[in-house]
């Protein structure tokens, strides 16, 4: 759970500060995109982590970080299309995220920031290459259920063109958001060589 909110800290010290140097990145050249992310405000509550954008690859941002002496790679992306049912319904910007944690033995594991309180004990799905995935729903984060699965998901992320997510918020409305997943096997690449332990 703490490594959950960690994360989920980091990767909104990102957004909050670095949402226009992704979307420079993400249409400058590579050599310009592998500078750092300022730093964020938010990095104290993380263990004074700042995250450190090491590359750009398509809609994908490779960063690292070391909260609390632990370094943590993952992969951003926000979503190419959202849509709410009802039309319209306010709700925070959705992201995707893949990440790994030597220090724990994690590798590659998928998460969705959702923009929203989720409908509590609400499974959601995500849609990749012609297969889905059951998620499981915690605050505005979803995670894989079967994470025997998760392998296998990350392989499909690799090779589809994109990936759907839908969820249910607290309140009723339903949410259709579609990653484009060009540059994730690029950025998950570039941050296996830089996440060795």
């Amino acid at each position: 759970m703490s490594v959950r909110r960690m994360l989920t800290a980091m990767v909104v010290s990102v957004l909050v500060c670095g949402v226009s140097g992704l979307a420079q990145a993400q249409s400058a050249s590579p050599k310009s995109a592998a500078k750092p992310v300022a730093a964020k405000p938010e990095a104290a509550a993380v263990g004074g982590a700042e995250p450190t954008l090491i590359g750009q690859f398509g809609t994908w941002g490779a960063y690292t970080a070391t909260p609390n002496g632990k370094k943590v790679c993952f992969a951003l992306a926000k979503p190419s299309s959202s849509k709410t049912n009802p039309p319209n319904r306010p709700r925070d910007p959705a992201y995707a995220f893949v990440s790994t944690r030597p220090a724990e033995k994690v590798v590659n594991e998928v998460s969705i920031m959702i923009g929203y309180a989720l409908k509590p004990g609400s499974e959601s799905t995500i849609e990749v290459g012609g297969a889905s995935y059951a998620m499981y729903t915690q605050g505005d984060g979803l995670w894989i259920k079967n994470a025997a699965e998760e392998e296998r998901m990350v392989d499909a992320m690799r090779k589809a063109g994109d990936a759907t997510v839908k969820g249910v918020s607290a309140k009723g409305t339903e949410t259709t958001d579609v990653f484009s997943l060009k540059g994730l096997s690029q950025a998950l690449d570039r941050l296996s060589q830089d996440c060795r332990r």
